[in-house]
């Protein structure tokens, strides 16, 4: 129990170093903490999620990719991926990460509002309204959702006055 609250202690203390733009004082925490707990599934997240923040995307989808070698339904893990693999421009790839959320968690209105996100890179907004809509349903205060909803709805009415 001591040594669980140590490593807690340790992650709080790093993201309280990325809070503050310290990411490389971050990283070495994380480092020490995998040097002795290399399955912290939770560590191996926070790890990716700061390197992801630092723009080293690919690097950030072999930490999530390891925590889901030790647990393939961690939601954290799937949305995370799927937020890296949405910069890198692999729209399908990040769907499919989202599609995995969705399926372990139904009510997961992140996974479902940024799968539409991916849906709208690929022009398909139609199937992005729906899933914002439905992430709205789940969390009527989601922003993200709430501000894609909106943005996508101007869009499709602005391809429909468009068409002669």
């Amino acid at each position: 129990m001591i040594l669980e609250e140590k490593i807690e202690n340790m992650r709080s203390q790093a993201f309280e170093l990325c809070e503050d733009g310290n990411y490389s004082e971050a990283l070495k925490l994380y480092d020490s903490i995998l040097k002795k707990y290399p399955q912290d599934s939770n560590t191996l997240i926070d790890k990716g999620v700061t390197l992801q923040n630092l723009g080293r995307v690919k690097q950030s989808i072999k930490f999530y990719d390891k925590a889901l070698k030790i647990n393939s339904e961690n939601l954290d893990a799937l949305i995370n991926k799927g937020s890296a693999l949405h910069t890198l421009e692999k729209y399908p790839e990040a769907i499919a990460c989202y599609d995995m959320a969705i399926k372990i968690d139904k009510k997961c209105a992140m996974a479902f509002a940024y799968k539409g996100l991916s849906l709208g890179e690929l022009g398909q907004l139609p199937d992005a309204l729906k899933h914002f809509k439905y992430a709205l349903k789940i969390d009527k205060n989601y922003d993200l959702a709430y501000i894609s909803k909106k943005q996508t709805q101007n869009l499709l009415k602005e391809s429909k006055t468009k068409i002669p």
